[in-house]
Order: structure tokens, then sequence, then C-alpha cells
């Protein structure tokens, strides 16, 4: 499957809330994600431009891989999420068994976030509101589709994210965002 996705910078969720609720999309429960990012033995994942996390959402557990973007103002990329089991305790044996096989921790995410699932031409997408902690606050637009609907899939959410009024474009992934303040404010 491919992740394809738009990130904005918001001030203010009021607005898309508004638009979202027009159309009648269904809102998930606010919740807190902590993802866990880590760097390969064999290769550095920021110059290959891949991505290695262990994401926390209360007590479920997550393995997920995003492979390299490719190129164009929407981020496409293989994505692939293992769901594990619950608790602290799996979070700290995976994190154990990444350790023990070379993997670097890299840095923690923190983010509150709120899911709306709405149709679009024929596609489910996803509008993700986080207030990301040292960052501020975005809006993500996603769809995951199956290789061969990719260009359908690219304009829908091109459309989608002007339709709803997103305009300040956000390349990097939050884990580069973060990782480029804290360079910029020296050791912390």
């Amino acid at each position: 499957m491919l992740e394809i996705e738009q990130k904005f910078h918001v001030g203010d969720f009021t607005a898309v809330k508004r638009i979202l609720a027009a159309w009648g999309a269904r809102p998930g429960e606010d919740h807190v994600e902590a993802d866990h990012y880590f760097n390969a033995p064999d290769r550095d994942f920021a110059r290959t431009d891949e991505a290695f996390r262990l994401r926390r959402i209360g007590q479920a557990n997550f393995l997920t891989y995003k492979g390299p973007k490719k190129a164009g103002p929407v981020k496409v990329r293989t994505e692939l999420e293992i769901p594990l089991r619950d608790g602290d305790r799996c979070a700290e044996e995976m994190t154990r068994l990444l350790v023990c096989l070379g993997y670097r921790p890299v840095a923690v995410v923190r983010k509150r976030r709120r899911h709306f699932h709405f149709r679009r031409d024929g596609l489910d997408l996803i509008a993700c509101l986080d207030d990301v902690d040292e960052l501020g606050r975005f809006a993500e637009v996603e769809v995951l589709t199956p290789d061969e609907q990719e260009t359908a899939a690219r304009t829908v959410l091109e459309q989608t994210a002007k339709a709803l009024g997103l305009t300040a474009l956000e390349r990097q992934s939050y884990l580069g965002l973060l990782l480029a303040k804290r360079g910029a404010a020296g050791s912390e």
C-alpha cells in the first residue's frame, strides 16, 4: 500500500473542523501518540529518506516502516504498519530487541491527534488535526491506496486540501522538524 498525504501548518482548527462537519466526516476520539523513532545499523534513514518507529497510542503498540518519498508536492511513500501486543511491557521488549539488533533511538515525537474519516471522489480519506509538542498545530490529509490508484489519489488529495483551505504546505516530517528545531536551539 501507498501512503499519500499532505501536511499543513495551521494556526486554528476551527475552519477545518467546520468544513469537515459539513462534509459529514466522522470524528474519532482525541488521543495522544508517542512516536519513538529509530535509525538503522546498516544505513542512515535521514539520508535514505526512510523512517522506522514504534508508535504508542495509549497502551496500543505498532511498528511502522515508511519508505523513501517520491518527488512532488504530495508525499507518496510505501508504508507498512504492524500491530503489536498492547502494553508497556511489549513496548519495552520491542525497544530492547531493536537496540540489541543495532537500531539506535533518535527521538520521540509526541502529539495530540484527532482523526476525521470521510469519502471524496470514491476514496476513503483521513484528516488528522495534530497539536505536536514543541512544533505547534498541523493538519494532515491522507489516503492509503494500492499502487495502481496513485495518480487518482494524488489528485483527490490536492483538491481536498485546497477545499479545506489548507495552504501552508509542510513537506518535512515531524521528526525532521523536531530535530531541526532542537539542532537550531543547541543541545538541550
